[in-house]
């Protein structure tokens, strides 16, 4: 398939070097290296998450402690995902590619795949943000319509009313629907748009799979004597909470209805710029505190992500002062929301969605 194309503009195209050259002499001028406190968390959290795997074998008497803590595995498995897969993938822990590609591959262990996740974050989402048939983040599960002009149907048109009941199953649908669809469905768009996948890396995604629900269920169950229904439930709450936990740091970012969702048009082309369509696409969020920045990956500055996705997120507070203010300077659309108004626009996102309102205002 021919890629999207951006539309070219050369103002924008020296706006983006006259910002990129300001946040190079703010980051360079900061004297410490702030990316050996992420390469020390890339010891701590896969420890803190196999840590509470032992800690619950050992406890397989006490059901409550042994629930509690595949609970906190799903916490920290997020939190694993926010401070080191996602920065892994850009090759923003280590400099060496060999080093974060080692730590990207903790994902295989925790029920996902690096591979394919890899190629859908850096070739379709940073590629396509928000952009129908590229970006994988937006792709369509059937249930829930996220994509504006696209009508609504069957159930869509009551999205507003059961998605609580369909966003706490969001890894469930990862682990055993979404990856083996995106390995082996060629109607998907990571198919679509980035080629055949080497037969060794589906052997590599079944095989893990394997091991993943082997650990979490078979272990328990024939080696420490956990009942087949105690260790089904600490395994089902697990992934509850996490994909909960996840879905409250993803969902406020770019599905909003003060979010453009840019249309192609007939030549394959797109309506903005890169530079611009990066700020019609994405917020960020006004929380800022030691909390957001140190434990939760920095997320609430999302927009620097976008822009300078090769700065680890421990810059980013310093970045997006910089972007605030060239922002302000040259009438760019930059958006901060608090979280829970954000989450309540994602919801009047998906009630405007399941109403067909797009298609009422354009009549």
């Amino acid at each position: 398939m021919e890629k999207p194309i951006y539309l070219k503009n050369s103002e924008d195209a020296k706006l983006f070097n006259e910002l990129r050259k300001k946040v190079n002499q703010r980051i360079e001028a900061i004297p410490e290296n702030r990316d050996l406190y992420i390469q020390i968390k890339a010891i701590i959290l896969p420890l803190v998450y196999f840590g509470l795997y032992v800690f619950a074998l050992f406890n397989v008497d006490k059901p409550w402690i042994y629930i509690s803590s595949f609970v906190l595995m799903g916490i920290s498995l997020v939190l694993i995902y926010l401070n080191l897969i996602h920065e892994a993938a850009h090759n923003n822990i280590y400099k060496s590619k060999k080093l974060n590609s080692l730590v990207l591959q903790i994902f295989d262990f925790v029920g996902a795949n690096s591979y394919i996740w890899k190629k859908r974050h850096i070739a379709a989402h940073h590629a396509y943000p928000n952009v129908d048939g590229w970006d994988t983040d937006i792709e369509q599960s059937g249930l829930l319509l996220i994509v504006p002009w696209i009508k609504a149907k069957g159930v869509q048109k009551y999205q507003h009313f059961f998605f609580f009941l369909v966003y706490p199953l969001y890894l469930f649908n990862w682990m055993f629907i979404r990856d083996f669809r995106d390995f082996f469905d060629n109607e998907r768009v990571i198919l679509k748009t980035q080629g055949a996948i080497p037969t060794k890396e589906k052997i590599k995604m079944v095989a893990f799979k394997l091991f993943y629900f082997f650990y979490q269920i078979a272990v328990p169950v024939l080696f420490f004597k956990v009942s087949i229904g105690l260790a089904l439930e600490a395994w089902f709450l697990q992934v509850i909470a996490a994909s909960i936990f996840a879905l409250f740091v993803l969902l406020p970012l770019h599905p909003l209805p003060d979010n453009a969702f840019p249309k192609l048009n007939e030549k394959n082309g797109l309506p903005f710029s890169w530079l611009q369509h990066q700020f019609e696409v994405t917020n960020d969020l006004q929380e800022n505190n030691w909390f957001v920045r140190n434990v939760l990956g920095n997320f609430n500055f999302h927009v620097a992500h976008h822009l300078f996705p090769n700065y680890s997120y421990l810059y980013y507070n310093e970045i997006t002062e910089e972007i605030e203010k060239f922002a302000k300077e040259h009438n760019l659309a930059y958006k901060r929301f608090p979280i829970f108004t954000a989450l309540g626009k994602h919801v009047d996102l998906l009630k405007q969605n399941a109403n067909n309102a797009y298609f009422i205002l354009e009549e």
